[in-house]
């Protein structure tokens, strides 16, 4: 470790020509999102929400990212690991689902949405890092949440937690859900949740 300005630095030492230099972990480290991301489905519709923190390793790169993605009217998708896989992702569902919407004149379901969602995470499953949860609302079946975690699988839940940050919370969730929440239980239940993995200057969309 070496200090300058009160600021502590962890150098690494790195190869490049068989030359060794030293770099900031942060400069070279993997870009990761500390991500908590959350969704709960209820009578009339879903409740989901975001922290907005993107990190690259122990540096926070952007403390206002959107991590909640439209991809139909009436159908949202919270993305987590690669920001770049996520969203371009996020953008192929949604042309497939417009399509859709465009040939039928009917507003996709979800579970129409989610199973794109897992074509495109499952085949590229070795080259991407991508935990999605979709969720929406359609007349056919209601307010849903579809769970997408690392490798394709889709599973449908009445609620779903991913991310890294939803480690900390994870037991709590399962142990004061309830079923039949309403609407006001629901909001109240994502952004107190979310809140808890969550640094006090960290913001919290839902």
């Amino acid at each position: 470790y070496y200090y300058k300005s009160n600021l502590r630095i962890t150098t690494m030492s790195l190869f490049e020509n068989d030359i060794a230099y030293d770099a900031p972990e942060w400069l070279t480290g993997e870009h990761m999102t500390g991500t908590t991301i959350m969704a709960v489905e209820f009578a009339d519709g879903v409740v989901f929400g975001a922290d907005s923190r993107t990190s690259t390793g122990t540096y926070v790169a952007n403390r206002v990212t959107d991590k909640l993605t439209q991809v139909s009217e009436k159908i949202y998708c919270c993305r987590s690991g690669s920001a770049a896989d996520t969203q371009a992702i996020a953008d192929y569902v949604k042309f497939y689902l417009d399509l859709q919407e465009n040939e039928t004149d009917e507003d996709p379901t979800v579970e129409v949405a989610s199973r794109i969602f897992q074509l495109f995470c499952y085949q590229n499953r070795d080259s991407l890092s991508a935990s999605i949860i979709c969720a929406g609302w359609d007349k056919v079946k209601g307010g849903q949440v579809f769970c997408l975690p690392l490798g394709g699988m889709c599973v449908r839940m009445p609620f779903a937690v991913g991310g890294s940050g939803s480690t900390y919370i994870y037991g709590h969730c399962d142990s004061t859900y309830k079923e039949g929440m309403n609407e006001k239980d629901c909001l109240k239940f994502v952004s107190t949740r979310l809140l808890l993995p969550c640094t006090v200057t960290e913001a919290v969309e839902v």
